[in-house]
């Protein structure tokens, strides 16, 4: 699997630590590589920053030090050093309890009084013996405990629920079909035990996934949904040093109703129904296949997103956009919309068509400065890529949405520059490529 997916993951943070190491990589994963590596000491996180590329391996994670704003930074920190609850007897559970049941404060593992221990770091270097924590380095069928601060008690167990406790038992409404899009069960606490945040609150985190902005999604109380097509439900958590984190809800056993039926196979709404077999964009050119990498790497992986008929290499429209797409062939061209015939008879995306919502990017083809004035519809990177829209927080999660930089004009998926870069940029809907600038010149060139 994807190795990013032990670690939990923080745009727009830095966390102060003294022991760290630096090294050059070129994207998030060769990162997570180094921290599983590193031996200097035992990484909890790490920071990458998206422009400079800069890779940093951390020994203390958001719970251990203090965190600050840092726009280019992303924090990712193992989930296991993050979990408030237990699997089974606790054996591998690495979180910071450090106080009995009876709300005693446990003795450090390294020191010697009030109580010699038989289990230290140096005997049990593998249980990962650190500070106070509650641990299980014996195998306790009663679970984490640890040496106590009190004299008249040698050793007492912890209070850690069991992670199992968190997600109801999988019947109607606490399981989730596909990618958990259609998901309204109660589950309200994060793959890590993190309690969720109320959508309709903006603390700790501020975020556009209101009701009135996502008025089909069912953002009801905390509940872990799936608004933008993530790969299965999350949300904010209450934690100010953890934005957001997938939840944990079995998939269903039974076969979701929308895999059982044929779709549609003409144009009507945006077509996200779609399921014909025309496999040519508007221009011609030929559709990549979807469960291929080349010429074009892409996130949209048919195993991953199973209800939105990644089938062969037939125009789909699995993230919303204006009407059925695909990659394309042609290494030169990343993807095009195809010409669907509408439901009503006509065929949408011809040339000439009155009613095509053809994106022309004809207002300004030029920038000015560093283009933090540009207000024109290029939506295409240097190298080709298609812009994310910026509303949207796949296949990158970010902060530069509308709502926070109201004056910048974050319409669509548009090349800006709402940070005062040197050029128009825009995040890429590659998930191997975070951002990239835009293709566009500079008037006075």
């Amino acid at each position: 699997g994807d190795i990013l997916e032990n670690y939990s993951r923080t745009d727009g943070v830095w966390i102060l630590t003294r022991n760290k190491q630096f090294y050059e990589t070129n994207n998030e994963k060769e990162c997570a590589e180094k921290c599983e590596a590193e031996r200097n000491f035992n990484c909890r996180a790490f920071l990458f920053t998206r422009k400079k590329l800069q890779c940093l391996t951390l020994a203390e994670n958001a719970k251990m030090t203090v965190t600050f704003s840092s726009t280019d930074a992303v924090l990712y920190e193992k989930k296991i050093y993050l979990a408030q609850c237990r699997r089974g007897i606790g054996k591998d559970y690495r979180g910071m309890e450090a106080k009995t049941r009876k709300g005693i404060p446990c003795q450090k593992w390294a020191e010697k009084t009030p109580h010699k221990p038989n289990y230290t770091p140096e005997k049990y270097p593998d249980a990962e013996l650190d500070e106070n924590y509650c641990r299980n380095p014996d195998s306790d069928p009663n679970g984490p405990w640890c040496y106590t601060t009190d004299p008249a008690t040698r050793f007492d167990y912890c209070n850690i629920p069991e992670c199992e406790d968190q997600v109801t038992h999988t019947e109607e409404g606490e399981c989730m079909w596909c990618n958990g899009e259609d998901y309204r069960g109660e589950v309200s606490r994060t793959e890590s035990g993190l309690q969720c945040q109320r959508w309709d609150a903006q603390e700790p985190h501020m975020h556009a996934f209101t009701t009135k902005h996502f008025p089909d999604k069912d953002l009801k109380m905390n509940y872990c949904r799936n608004p933008d097509g993530e790969l299965r439900p999350w949300c904010f958590t209450t934690s100010p040093t953890k934005r957001w984190e997938y939840c944990n809800i079995p998939s269903c056993t039974t076969t979701h109703p929308q895999t059982s039926g044929l779709g549609s196979q003409c144009l009507s709404g945006k077509g996200e129904d779609y399921r014909g077999r025309i496999a040519i964009t508007e221009s011609g050119t030929a559709c990549q296949h979807w469960n291929t990498q080349f010429p074009h790497k892409h996130g949209w992986i048919p195993n991953r997103y199973p209800c939105r008929g990644l089938e062969e290499n037939y125009c789909r429209n699995p993230d919303g956009e204006k009407r059925p797409w695909c990659y394309t062939v042609n290494s030169r061209i990343r993807w095009e919309y195809c010409a669907i015939p509408h439901c009503d008879g006509t065929v949408q995306g011809t040339t000439g068509m009155s009613n095509a919502p053809v994106q022309v990017p004809l207002s300004e083809e030029c920038y000015r400065g560093t283009g933090q004035s540009y207000r024109g519809t290029t939506s295409v990177t240097v190298s080709g890529k298609k812009c994310q829209a910026w509303n949207s927080m796949f296949p990158h999660r970010h902060e530069k949405t509308p709502d926070k930089f109201p004056n910048a004009d974050l319409r669509h998926n548009y090349c800006r520059n709402p940070d005062g870069d040197s050029s128009p940029w825009c995040f890429t809907t590659d998930p191997d490529t975070t951002w990239e600038y835009c293709n566009l010149k500079r008037c006075d060139d």
